[in-house]
């Protein structure tokens, strides 16, 4: 009863904090910054993104997590303990349950990583749930019947596309290309074509202003600063949504090819339901225009974005809790 209930999406890009009865209460950056001296950290979250390629030597801003697995152990428990302690207070009597998102193909190694940070962080319980059964639960999918739902989770670190069914993952693929890729196949862009040398967030923020999978009838424009290559000193340009169509045709068209070959393993009888339902998009990367045209396009397969896709995973890990005992037959054993 005093037993708090947590979901958490521990994406290569943003954490996400489902809790029980309360919703999504925590949706930050994955983002921690270190005093080097000190070997201290400075800041979490949002705090620590302001900081990214702001700073001095004397402070290191970095991703404790790469393409959706833990790269470094003791910067991924201290954040997740700054994020339990920031959902369930510092002095707390009751430990609590905790459940949380691994990408499909996690080896055992990399799964009892996350399983011990998260004990390590305050968890009384700690399970594991593949992130399209999360994300499909949290879609509001009925992935509890026997019939084909599909889903394609486009996150940070990697994409993910799997079909579900019985509470567990059919088939599934995936490929490290997510938004991370994106953002930098838009530098090296605008880094070939205009010799203007630009930083994470600026092309993070090119991909969400003027962004788009397929050509827009009417062009985007937006004005982007960097560092002219040769002169070495600030200049301004102008990118429009079509050139930014063109520089990201590659990592995307590495999201359709897993599309397609989860589509090609999937067994007859769930191909039909899924032709009747649609494929269902999550994650951040699905909040990029037309992705969804571009999908149906390729695929020949409704595709739809899923409601608050950037929260399904989370949702549905929060939710599963509830469920432990028809899921978990199909959580990876730690």
């Amino acid at each position: 009863m005093f037993v708090k209930q947590i979901g958490i999406d521990l994406g290569t890009v943003n954490v996400l904090v489902y809790v029980k009865g309360k919703g999504v209460v925590i949706q930050e950056p994955s983002v921690v910054a270190i005093s080097v001296n000190e070997n201290k950290i400075v800041a979490v979250g949002n705090e620590a993104r302001e900081m990214l390629g702001r700073t001095p030597d004397t402070i290191e801003v970095m991703r404790p997590l790469r393409d959706g697995v833990i790269a470094d152990y003791v910067v991924t428990e201290a954040m997740l303990r700054y994020f339990v302690e920031k959902v369930c207070g510092r002095f707390r009597l009751f430990k609590p349950r905790i459940m949380i998102s691994v990408p499909v193909g996690v080896t055992s190694v990399e799964s009892r990583a996350v399983h011990e940070a998260a004990l390590q962080a305050g968890g009384k319980e700690v399970y594991l749930i593949p992130e399209p059964l999360a994300a499909a639960y949290g879609a509001g999918m009925p992935i509890g019947t026997p019939t084909g739902n599909m889903v394609v989770d486009i996150g940070g670190g990697a994409s993910e596309a799997a079909v579900v069914s019985m509470n567990d993952i059919v088939v599934s693929s995936s490929v490290r290309v997510g938004g991370n890729r994106i953002d930098e196949a838009i530098m090296s862009y605008i880094r070939k074509k205009y010799n203007l040398i630009i930083g994470d967030l600026t092309a993070e923020e090119i991909k969400i202003r003027i962004g788009s999978a397929l050509p827009l009838e009417e062009e985007l424009k937006m004005e982007v600063q960097g560092r002219d290559q040769v002169a070495g000193l600030p200049r301004t340009i102008v990118v429009s949504s079509g050139e930014v169509t063109e520089a990201i045709a590659e990592p995307l068209a590495a999201i359709v090819s897993v599309v397609r070959a989860v589509l090609e393993k999937t067994p007859p009888e769930l191909s039909s339901d899924i032709i009747d339902r649609g494929i269902a998009l999550v994650g951040g990367g699905a909040l990029l225009r037309n992705i969804d045209r571009l999908l149906t396009r390729e695929t020949g397969v409704p595709c739809y974005v899923a409601d608050n896709p950037m929260a399904c995973t989370a949702i549905g890990a929060g939710k599963g809790l509830d469920n432990i005992h028809l899921l978990r037959r199909s959580l990876p054993s730690v």
